[in-house]
């Protein structure tokens, strides 16, 4: 009896087998496109302190003050154009990963192997896929976050929050940790061959971006190497492609605030682009996962406009790996690897 006792106590079952778990990470979505969804998810976003590395202080002033006061509303209306009838893009695609993801495993794994998703902003947030793989007996853990280049702000937060969650937790699993893949060889190959069929159906442009997302170039001169990898990235694929140095340009979207962002940006380059007499660029984001509003809104709306208003004829945005078999196939490598 006293043995039993002990066992409700726990967060695993020591008298059934352990178990695998994998933890697809994303960067997350609101609930649906209303000003109070998100109000919701920009509070919790923007109160990360990897994020945003003002005083607290002072930014609690400013983001209730000033910023949650506005952004939500116009970030909604953005968002409503890219909503679809299964809700988020970002979300619903990650969740097809995970569920390839899972067929992939059972297949080439003989002992139990569960895969859940959590975001670290929003729902299901990384607690609650935690304790998902916890109910499964997951002794085992690793945490894979689809961003390919490594970013105190997207993977380092990951982490944050994943320590945040087992700080709780009596029993700790075995934890592993994928901190980045920007330069292996089964990405590298899946991103030029996403960027050759798409070219084999739309024909060639006559300039490829490769279109990043911003973060302050102060991040980066106090030691961020992801600057580094989105270079490596884009290198690695045009060398794949044999592009020459005139047929592709690396560049840096999603810039907020008024401080100096990694350049150059993308919205000027394409404008610069289109005034230099060029006709067809095509645009790839090769650290975006699963189309989301970044994608979907900001480069194949907001980018597209801009570009042809500035005197460009085509605009091509080749979308991102999502949940197609090349992309699966690196997700099961990067797990074979790790595990």
């Amino acid at each position: 009896m006293a043995f039993k006792s002990y066992l409700k106590n726990t967060f695993y079952q020591v008298n059934q087998p352990p178990t695998t778990g994998i933890l697809l990470t994303n960067l997350g979505t609101p609930d649906a496109p209303t000003a109070e969804a998100l109000r919701n998810y920009l509070g919790e976003f923007l109160a990360d302190p990897r994020i945003t590395e003002l005083p607290r202080w002072l930014w609690w002033f400013i983001l209730h003050g000033v910023i949650l006061r506005v952004r939500p509303r116009r970030s909604a209306k953005n968002y409503a154009k890219v909503w679809t009838e299964n809700g988020s893009p970002l979300l619903h695609i990650t969740h097809l990963q995970a569920l390839a993801l899972q067929q992939a495993v059972n297949q080439q794994f003989s002992q139990p192997v569960t895969v859940a998703v959590g975001m670290r902003y929003g729902y299901p947030s990384i607690a609650e896929g935690l304790i998902q793989l916890q109910q499964a007996n997951a002794q085992r853990i690793l945490i894979l976050p689809l961003y390919a280049q490594y970013s105190s702000a997207t993977t380092g937060s990951t982490f944050d929050a994943v320590a945040q969650t087992l700080q709780k937790w009596r029993w700790i699993p075995e934890l592993h940790f994928v901190t980045h893949y920007y330069a292996q060889e089964a990405y590298i190959q899946a991103l030029a061959a996403q960027i050759q069929a798409y070219w084999a159906t739309h024909g060639l442009p006559d300039k490829l971006l490769f279109s990043f997302h911003g973060t302050p170039k102060r991040f980066i001169d106090a030691g961020d190497p992801y600057y580094w990898h989105c270079q490596q990235t884009a290198n690695l694929v045009a060398t794949k492609l044999q592009l020459t140095n005139e047929q592709w340009q690396l560049v840096f979207q999603s810039r907020f605030g008024k401080e100096e962002w990694l350049k150059p940006y993308t919205d000027q380059t394409l404008t610069e682009l289109a005034h230099s007499n060029i006709k067809r660029v095509d645009v790839i984001c090769p650290g975006f996962a699963a189309d989301c509003l970044e994608t979907l809104e900001e480069i194949d709306q907001e980018n597209r406009a801009l570009f042809l208003a500035a005197g460009g004829s085509e605009f091509h945005y080749i979308p991102a790996l999502n949940d197609n078999s090349l992309h699966i196939n690196i997700l099961l490598s990067l797990v074979m690897q790790h595990l």
